[in-house]
């Protein structure tokens, strides 16, 4: 599935992911590959990203709120603000 994430200034991510987490209004859910369409408002918390390959690896953005669109295998969030978390140094690969 194709995610992108954009802000009012600029494209903050663009990939193929296995699945993201959003904090929706009413509590997370995830979308994976293949999802029905959908849209949804978004409450300020954390994106979590699940990458392709074997080990499912995550990165995290904090973001402001918005809205999610997923369309034809592509999820795009429109965020009023989103800062890529730094992993922790045991967590890097």
């Amino acid at each position: 599935m194709l995610l992108e994430i954009y802000t009012p200034e600029r494209k903050v991510f663009e990939g193929e992911v296995y699945g993201v987490q959003m904090p929706g209004l009413d509590g997370l859910f995830e979308v994976l590959n293949h999802h029905a369409p959908m849209i949804a408002a978004l409450d300020k918390g954390r994106v979590k990203i699940i990458q392709q390959g074997d080990k499912h690896e995550t990165c995290y953005y904090q973001i402001s709120g918005g809205f999610v669109e997923v369309l034809n295998n592509k999820a795009t969030i429109l965020a009023e603000s989103a800062i890529a978390e730094a992993l922790p140094a045991a967590q890097e690969h």
